[in-house]
């Protein structure tokens, strides 16, 4: 039995969800199939998924297909639960990249494409909706090549277009696309001796190699083009592989709590075998735990078994403490991040009758499942920021929340989350017992800018030796804390910090009595010296606040350019490149973030509800306009030294 973990990805209402339940109807693994708008769909299980049509979650169901084995996992197609896609793509075989024949090519199509191809995952095309009324097919095929992939290979022909009746034709696989890659194909095909058993395993060989792109075209609804796809999936895309004799090794990509709040993990194995009571490895910490249930996925449910071996994806019981991205056992090489993390911000508001300790657990629980909804508590004002990819993560935020915990929330206007830079270069250091120091530590350290996209890094300039490594470890981990907020309580990136001077009193202790703290340096001394002396240099320097920019592309008609202009002047959009293409015209810029939303909801009204707008994080640019902005501390706030000393140390040093 072969394995293949398969991804089905799309824009918003590609109809993605109903080709999962069309597959899953057409090899018998559902008798009816389930409706988006009744939400009765497999894949869809959340309440919120049901009731607003949209997929938020990932979803694994399996099925199998003759001697294949498929493990296929539905991704949401909102741009702002990105994150999620972002999660599945590591733990892929192949996927299936779903489009309109209504609609087209959409922005979020082509963020999936180019990402797909970046990370060389084998690809198919299916083109759904043909049986609706404005379905196209060489619109949509020219679409496909000019704006995702030149490398697309159509696989028939869409016949009775926008009827009940459309179906789809399969016909011999073109030649031209394969020849780019394959000089004795072309050479055959210029002799006239090209079979199409030949041309059949250039299509396996380019497609298995990310290089080509066979289109389906077909309806999630109707059912036509689905066996096409179907014998597509088991012939072109390629199996799992792994070693289940090797090292263990896997990584989680969802996490979800079971019915008595325990967790559970959804893991890929790439390598080895995973047994119950088996010990193991997991995440950067290298905690350990102990799998105390595993079950897998078939034939459109989860069994319980003894062992998950590689290729096949699980659930795992017994990790308490695992997140997602988790590597378990010996970690692999990962991509990093895919899309760009999220640059909006919102302050959680609760309601008359929420307790706020309830919604703190239940926005930690939300964390779990969503690493990159950065959680941010202030104690001393007692609120807890989100950060956001947009507003309807927002909704959806608010709603889980009412749902699963009973608690009802509101939320502040969403701001950018700016980021802050060293402006120049800048030094400070305290000694011990000198310059009303109150603590047995010597810190000395510089702040340079470094080069944009760099982070940060540590360096020192003192001898390793010095001290017990233990200082210079909490000396590092505390820079890199401290620097969470910076002058303007942004987080300090793209700089280096030199530890320039270290100093400590050794244990002290006396005839016949123990330890004396009060005459020994200890970890405590260096982590709350640490920050005064690390904002003090960074005072010096100087810092700038960034605030983040996407890039944005329009389309929209040529006639509409004199309104479009305008009210992109106001968001503070930049224009870079503008192109005509007969009645369309293309506009290329930046825009800060901030706008992104509110320019989203003002371009169908401006061009009569044919704009469209792909926009992306791109980078961070410096404030330029009005008043610098700002964010609340949530630290002890070294910038002021007196209240930093009252509460570190509970008394004032001079």
């Amino acid at each position: 039995m072969h394995l293949l973990n398969l991804g089905i990805l799309a824009h918003v209402d590609a109809g993605k969800t109903s080709l999962t339940e069309r597959l899953l109807h057409s090899v018998g693994v559902i008798d009816e199939i389930g409706s988006v708008d009744a939400g009765s769909t497999q894949t869809d299980s959340l309440a919120l998924e049901r009731q607003r049509g949209i997929t938020i979650k990932s979803a694994v169901v399996s099925f199998a297909v003759d001697d294949v084995t498929v493990n296929l996992i539905d991704t949401p197609g909102h741009p702002d639960f990105i994150a999620e896609v972002e999660r599945v793509l590591g733990v892929l075989d192949g996927a299936v990249l779903v489009v309109s024949a209504v609609e087209g090519v959409q922005a979020q199509t082509r963020v999936l494409m180019r990402t797909l191809q970046r990370l060389g995952i084998p690809t198919l095309i299916f083109v759904n909706k043909i049986d609706r009324r404005g379905a196209r097919y060489d619109g949509v095929l020219r679409a496909l090549s000019e704006r995702l992939t030149p490398a697309v290979v159509p696989m028939g022909r869409a016949v009775g277009l926008g009827t009940r009746e459309a179906a789809f034709v399969p016909d011999r696989v073109p030649v031209d696309v394969l020849a780019d890659h394959d000089d004795e194909l072309l050479a055959a095909y210029v002799e006239g001796t090209l079979t199409q058993d030949r041309v059949r395993a250039a299509l396996v060989a380019r497609t298995r190699q990310g290089l080509a792109h066979p289109v389906f075209f077909g309806s999630a609804v109707t059912g036509a083009g689905v066996p096409e796809l179907i014998a597509g999936i088991k012939e072109l895309l390629p199996r799992a592989d792994g070693d289940p004799d090797g090292p263990v090794s896997g990584t989680v990509f969802k996490v979800e709590r079971g019915p008595a709040g325990e967790k559970v993990a959804y893991a890929r194995m790439f390598s080895g075998t995973l047994r119950t009571r088996d010990h193991v490895h997991f995440g950067e910490s290298q905690a350990e735990g102990r799998i105390t249930a595993v079950s897998v996925f078939d034939h459109g449910t989860d069994i319980r078994e003894d062992a998950v071996p590689a290729g096949r994806i699980a659930r795992l019981w017994g990790l308490a403490e695992v997140r997602i991205g988790d590597a378990i056992g010996e970690p692999r090489k990962t991509h990093g991040h895919f899309f760009a993390p999220p640059t909006l911000e919102t302050v959680v508001v609760p309601g008359p009758d929420t307790d706020r300790r309830a919604l703190h657990l239940a926005l930690g629980r939300l964390a779990e499942q969503d690493p990159l909804i950065g959680l941010r508590h202030d104690e001393v004002r007692q609120e807890t920021s989100v950060s956001l990819y947009g507003e309807v993560q927002k909704e959806v935020i608010q709603a889980t929340l009412a749902e699963e915990f009973g608690l009802t929330v509101d939320f502040r206007e969403t701001t950018p989350l700016c980021i802050e830079r060293p402006a120049g270069t800048g030094a400070a250091a305290e000694f011990i017992k000198k310059d009303a120091n109150p603590f047995l530590a010597t810190v000395g350290l510089r702040v340079d800018p470094a080069p944009a996209g760099s982070g940060v890094a540590f360096r020192l300039e003192v001898e390793l030796g010095a001290m017990p490594y233990a200082f210079f470890k909490a000396v590092e981990d505390t820079v890199r804390e401290t620097l969470g907020q910076g002058l303007n309580g942004w987080q300090v990136t793209d700089c280096t910090v030199t530890m320039t001077h270290s100093g400590y009193w050794p244990r002290q202790s006396h005839a016949h009595q123990g330890f004396d703290k009060s005459m020994s340096s200890t970890g405590a001394d260096f982590r709350g010296l640490t920050p005064l002396v690390l904002i003090e240099a960074l005072r010096r320097a100087g810092s700038q606040v960034y605030e983040p920019m996407h890039r944005f592309r329009i389309e929209a008609p040529a006639d509409t350019l004199g309104a479009l202009l305008p009210v992109l002047a106001a968001s503070g959009a930049v224009p870079q490149t503008t192109e005509t293409r007969g009645d369309l015209c293309v506009l290329e810029g930046a825009v800060p973030a901030a706008r992104v939303h509110g320019l989203e909801q003002r371009l169908p009204g401006l061009t009569r509800g044919e704009g469209e707008l792909e926009s992306g994080f791109d980078h961070y640019a410096p404030v330029v306009r009005g008043d610098v902005p700002s964010r609340p501390r949530t630290d002890h706030n070294p910038l002021n030294r007196k209240e930093y000393l009252l509460n570190v140390t509970r008394r004032v040093g001079g």
